[in-house]
């Protein structure tokens, strides 16, 4: 029987259970105002849409009132929260063209109570054209979400907006209304690639448009423990980012990538998963770090 204990099956499913005896455990303090983050990297494949979801899903989970705005006209978060999106859905699209309150085109997820989302459309792909000429474009989502929070009887803890894989004007607007960005970092040979340019497209969005946005959290994605170069990248990343980089490692796993075919969260889909104990425990981290910084 002891040897039956000691594989490595057995030892991951025990430190599983461990783990989830004390997320469950865990009180999370709601913020004093309403954090908002933006999820970006312009590298795609990272895991970003992922991490916004199961993040804002995980900090659901745990009692907290969390919104998602899908800001990618792939509509991918949308899918994975169960939110419908097809071109006759009222969306992002509208309240960046001025035809629509932040509130009227919030929808409730299926997975989590406390956890809505707006979705994205197709109709995102034309935005960066039709706005060309318009007046303060690259602050619409920030004026948008400043007088929701103004006037909605129930402010979200948490407001996540998730990002197309490019720098253009979404992604602008995203960096212009939110207060903290959220890095996704892949454990993989190109992952640093481009993260120098971020950090300074991140300063110049500091200098012109938003003097309070900041890096504050990198979450290091797909890890595969069987390999140095996984390790390397985590070594890496941070020794780059000692105080932002999250202690918790998204694992490369199988229900993470399975759970949006069927428009779901991993942490409904398999809540006891590998995948899902990393991103409740970077909630739980993410929760606790606000807390300790009073946000």
């Amino acid at each position: 029987m002891s040897e039956i204990n000691d594989t490595p099956l057995a030892q991951e499913l025990s430190q599983s259970f461990q783990k989830l005896a004390r997320i469950d455990a865990a009180v999370l303090t709601k913020p004093a105002n309403t954090r908002i983050f933006t999820v970006s990297n312009q590298k795609g494949g990272v895991g970003k849409t992922t991490t916004t979801v199961n993040i804002a899903a995980a900090l659901a989970s745990k009692g907290m009132r969390v919104l998602v705005l899908d800001l990618d006209p792939q509509g991918n978060a949308s899918t994975a929260l169960n939110i419908p999106h097809h071109a006759e859905i009222r969306s992002l699209y509208e309240v960046l063209m001025g035809e629509a309150e932040l509130e009227d085109v919030i929808q409730i997820s299926s997975e989590l109570p406390g956890l809505y989302c707006v979705p994205a459309t197709i109709h995102l792909t034309g935005v960066e054209m039709e706005m060309a000429s318009a007046v303060a474009r690259e602050q619409r989502l920030k004026t948008a979400i400043e007088r929701y929070l103004e006037t909605t009887m129930s402010p979200p803890d948490y407001i996540f907006i998730d990002c197309p894989p490019s720098l253009g004007l979404l992604t602008i607007n995203a960096w212009t209304a939110a207060r903290e960005i959220l890095v996704p970092i892949q454990c993989e040979y190109y992952a640093l690639e481009g993260v120098d340019q971020l950090m300074k497209y991140i300063e110049l969005v500091r200098q012109q448009l938003n003097p309070k946005l900041e890096l504050s959290t990198v979450l290091l994605t797909m890890y595969d423990g069987r390999t140095r170069l996984a390790e390397d990248v985590v070594n890496f990343v941070r020794e780059k980012f000692p105080t932002l980089t999250l202690n918790s490692v998204i694992p490369r796993a199988v229900r993470v990538s399975e759970a949006p075919s069927f428009n779901r969260t991993v942490i409904t889909h398999d809540r006891r998963s590998p995948g899902s104990v990393a991103y409740l425990e970077a909630a739980i981290e993410i929760a606790t770090r606000g807390a300790q910084l009073g946000r």
